[in-house]
This record gives structure tokens, sequence and C-alpha cells, in this order.
């Protein structure tokens, strides 16, 4: 069984610089300051496969590049 490529919500706000560390993204997420296509997300493990859109401090970037 082949396995879609992914990456986890936390590893994400890092990875585009939305915040600095990953404890920043832990605080952020879980108080409920993370929107995923514009639903409030707190599963710091959410998997995002591409295409979804994060909302966080007014910026908006398109999740790319998960391999």
């Amino acid at each position: 069984m082949e396995t879609k490529p992914y990456i986890t919500l936390q590893q994400a706000l890092k990875k585009y610089n939305l915040v600095s560390t990953g404890g920043e993204a832990k605080f952020v997420i879980q108080n409920g300051e993370v929107k995923v296509d514009g639903i409030l997300e707190t599963r710091r493990g959410r998997k995002l496969y591409g295409g979804e859109t994060i909302t966080y401090a007014a910026q908006k970037v398109v999740v790319k590049d998960v391999d």
C-alpha cells in the first residue's frame, strides 16, 4: 500500500516561516490561532497533503512540496 506524502501542520508553520520554533507552533495551534482552509485547527499533527491554505496572524500560505 502506497502512502501519499504529507507534512504536519506544526512542521508546515515552521517550513513557511510563519513561526520560528516548534514550541511557538504548538502554542499558536493549541490556542486556536491557526486555520486550515478557513476552518480552525487545533491538532498539531494534522496531515497536510498539498493544496491546503494555512492562515495565521493575517498571513496565508498554500501548502506545496510536501515530499
